[in-house]
């Protein structure tokens, strides 16, 4: 179905089935049942997506995981402003939620629509991936050990990110609805933009996703976290004295940004992490030669803007702004302007008819499921290496954005097994070097609720013996308690103490720790309308 199609039904369904009676934009109880489904006959399946587009069209077939909002909205600050509302859920401060994918339709002084939220509930996640919630490191675990590499697109026609081309006159400001995340951002920023660049010395080629600022007519401004292997291309072909292609690839089918955020050690240099988005579905990616610079773009990519990042060129962030602020980041507050960052210069523009811009908020679920759950593979892929069938599932807790916080669901077996938690919470700090506390569970513990975590350290965990600091350690650098200011025993910003706090019962204790059991029932039987 094309995305003319998908956006008329939603209207169509908004204006039938929505109640008008309230400021805010909540299905209709009584008619709840109907929704899209009477509007659309031909159910796709996960295992269709190949692109943005099949994906939204698969969410706008699920109850509650993508609306339409067609009155005229701002990029500057205000769409994000209502999509905080409807569904970034934490870091963002409340009021917030858990909540659907936003298309919007209407912004104003574009024709471009912006989605933005794809990423936004687990759930949603597992259902694009057809899996569940639970199983989801554990998929893309399989996937990280049969990577499929990605091939050059072989069309007749051209490849679907260059049905148009703009190489002479463009302007990346009028042409594109960038967000700003809030009134003070440093600039209109493209919060999906996935960077593909080539290693200049020896062709070797990785994708990762920057926080791009745009800047001017045809400058971009992106800060690299140190340690991303772009940048370290970009170093390489700054000491030749040359400018190093890329391209910027927007609009994709979920795998493939979910694949781009895994990390090293797990994907060290050299390995394509797209193979895995082609392993995850059962076919490659495709890439297409870029039509202006000596890179490749992501064939079935929505929008691609081609350029170079130039040598020797910096730029401050908010340059344009002056707010000395660059945008919300993922521990849920606004980021400093950087004063001195790598400047893209763009040589081109090529998009899909009629292209859908996605992106996201800097702070919230998505930015946590998109860095968490491939954090959670490269957890248990060490963990259990090292100790086979302790570890029954790792969480990256929203609350840590996906980086610095996870829950560990430890099981111990026997009496040697004592020590071996922690031993694993020391294999999590190993796989993922970002990561800051670690807290860990028994296995008859819920490691998605916070409430059965709580519950946890409240009843399973005592101050004095249970905590496990190892201070010195450098962290991610925009965890905002890690400067000497904060603590003493912080010598420079950017090293933090890391923490296990174990919540699991000592083995020899186990038997007086039993959670009291309750009589299984078939709850259909006894209330059929309830939803559990």
């Amino acid at each position: 179905m094309p995305v003319e199609a998908f956006v008329e039904n939603f209207s169509l369904a908004k204006e039938k089935y929505w109640d008008k009676g309230k400021d805010q934009h909540f299905m209709n109880p009584e008619e709840e049942t109907l929704r899209f489904e009477s509007l659309l006959k031909n159910k796709p399946t996960a295992d269709q997506i190949i692109d943005l587009r099949s994906a939204l069209e698969f969410l706008a077939n699920q109850s509650d995981q993508l609306i339409p909002c067609t009155e005229p909205i701002d990029a500057d600050a205000e769409l994000m402003g209502v999509y905080k509302l409807v569904g970034a859920g934490p870091a963002a401060q409340p009021p917030t939620q858990r909540g659907p994918a936003v298309l919007f339709e209407n912004v104003k002084g574009y024709d471009v629509p912006v989605v933005v939220g794809i990423f936004g509930r687990r759930e949603r996640v597992a259902m694009m991936l057809n899996t569940t919630r639970d199983r989801l490191p554990f998929l893309l675990l399989d996937a990280l050990n049969q990577p499929i590499n990605p091939v050059q697109y072989k069309g007749a026609q051209a490849a679907p990110c260059q049905e148009v081309v703009h190489s002479d006159e463009f302007d990346v400001r009028k042409m594109l609805p960038a967000p700003t995340n809030t009134e003070v951002d440093g600039a209109p920023y493209f919060g999906m933009g996935l960077l593909c660049a080539q290693d200049p010395e020896t062709g070797v080629e990785d994708v990762t996703i920057h926080r791009m600022g745009v800047q001017d007519f045809d400058k971009i401004t992106i800060w690299f976290t140190p340690g991303r292997h772009i940048d370290a291309f970009r170093a390489k072909a700054e000491k030749q004295g040359k400018p190093l292609p890329v391209s910027i690839n927007m609009g994709l089918d979920p795998a493939i940004y979910l694949s781009a955020c895994f990390e090293p050690p797990t994907t060290p240099l050299g390995f394509d992490e797209l193979s895995i988005a082609g392993a995850l579905r059962g076919r490659p990616v495709e890439m297409v030669d870029c039509v202006s610079v000596q890179a490749r773009a992501l064939a079935r990519a929505e929008i691609v803007l081609e350029g170079e990042l130039l040598p020797e060129v910096r730029m401050a962030e908010d340059i344009n702004s002056k707010t000395g602020y660059a945008m919300p980041e993922f521990p849920g507050y606004m980021g400093g302007a950087k004063e001195a960052l790598p400047v893209m210069k763009v040589t081109a523009i090529t998009h899909r008819k009629d292209p859908i811009l996605q992106t996201t908020m800097g702070t919230g679920l998505e930015h946590c499921n998109l860095a968490g759950i491939p954090t959670e593979a490269s957890i248990l892929k060490m963990v259990e290496n090292s100790m086979p069938g302790k570890c029954l599932n790792v969480y990256a807790h929203p609350a840590g954005g996906g980086k610095l916080l996870i829950v560990m669901q430890f099981k111990k077996s026997v009496a040697t097994d004592e020590g071996c938690q922690r031993q694993a919470a020391l294999l999590a700090f190993a796989a993922y070097s970002e990561l800051k506390n670690v807290i860990l569970v028994d296995e008859d513990v819920d490691i998605y609720s916070s409430e059965d975590v709580m519950w946890a350290m409240t009843t399973r965990f005592q101050g004095d013996t249970s905590i496990v600091p190892v201070p010195g350690v450098r962290c991610h650098p925009l965890d905002p308690s890690q400067v000497p200011a904060y603590s003493p025993s912080i010598q420079e910003a950017g090293v933090s103490c890391k923490t296990i706090f174990d919540c699991t019962v000592p083995f020899k204790l186990k038997k007086q720790f039993k959670r009291a059991s309750f009589k299984d029932v078939d709850l259909k039987q006894f209330l059929p309308d309830f939803k559990y």
